[in-house]
């Protein structure tokens, strides 16, 4: 992105921001610390490519809203996400069902979980690698996988 060669002060101008990330969500990494910090604009830079959230303030790695919208462009996203999201069903539930290998990223009680596996599984069936040790031995959910 040409905004990594823009001024600190054009950096932290959100007008100049959100025009670059509107064409390139990774541009996120290029904005001012307080931009970073903007919901609307973070939610306009996950929207184009979940993996921005990588850019984001912790506060909003931390925020719901944000972190579904980029499940729902790249599950992998789920990575940059909290812990406290990477353990809130809905959210991984997003990223499995956009990219089932994104249950690597989900907690161990998710990964223990039958129905998110099954679903992670149907979106992927490598998936199961990061299932628990009980559910790569469950039938049903092998079955599922080599489907």
């Amino acid at each position: 992105s040409a905004l990594m060669f823009a001024s600190s002060h054009l950096r932290a101008d959100k007008d100049v921001v959100l025009e670059a990330v509107r064409e390139d969500g990774f541009s996120l990494q290029y904005a001012s610390t307080e931009l970073r910090g903007d919901k609307d604009l973070v939610m306009e830079a996950v929207r184009r490519s979940g993996s921005a959230l990588l850019y984001a303030s912790s506060n909003l790695q931390s925020d719901k809203d944000v972190v579904l919208a980029a499940m729902r462009e790249n599950g992998f996203a789920l990575r940059h996400a909290s812990c406290n999201l990477q353990s809130d069903k809905e959210v991984v539930l997003e990223a499995v069902r956009k990219a089932g290998f994104a249950l690597q990223y989900g907690s161990s009680n998710l990964q223990a979980d039958k129905d998110f596996v099954l679903e992670a599984v149907r979106e992927d069936g490598r998936a199961l690698r990061y299932a628990s040790a009980e559910l790569r031995a469950d039938k049903e959910v092998v079955r599922r996988a080599v489907l």
